[in-house]
């Protein structure tokens, strides 16, 4: 059975999503979505009403947004993260988010058409922060291999 990357990172937010603050990250979401979803690898992104994950709060801090993204393999996400427009947003991350002491990020195997929930998720997240990187779930800078059937 084949299997998909899946992909969950957070951010704490400095300033309200509608504040002058955010503004300029607010405005690129949608562009860089569009470039997500344009990108060879991508399958599928969590979205709400805005086409973006920016409506959802799963965390006990309402400052706390996610994105989700499943791609086919750890090349096509790293292309998209590192070697894309993108890039030039993560390197103004701290303009608009906090700097978290946690694991903010966490990837783990998915098989093929699965689509994780963000429950599911936020448990692969909470794993990588109590266990480290494992098969289970891990960082990006220490990758495990799709499982083998």
């Amino acid at each position: 059975m084949p299997y998909q990357l899946a992909q969950i990172n957070i951010a704490t937010t400095r300033y309200p999503l509608d504040s002058a603050e955010m503004k300029e990250f607010v405005d690129a979401l949608e562009h860089i979505n569009a470039l997500a979803e344009s990108s060879p690898g991508f399958v599928w992104r969590l979205t709400g009403d805005d086409n973006n994950a920016t409506e959802f709060r799963p965390f006990n801090d309402d400052r706390i947004i996610v994105n989700m993204s499943v791609w086919s393999d750890p090349e096509s996400l790293k292309n998209y993260v590192y070697n894309s427009v993108h890039t030039d947003y993560l390197r103004r991350r701290k303009e608009w988010f906090t700097i978290m002491r946690e694991a903010y990020t966490v990837l783990w195997w998915v098989e093929s058409g699965h689509m994780p929930s963000i429950e599911e998720a936020k448990a692969k997240l909470e794993s990588l922060r109590v266990n480290g990187s494992t098969v289970a779930a891990f960082a990006f800078r220490e990758p495990f291999p799709a499982p083998k059937d």
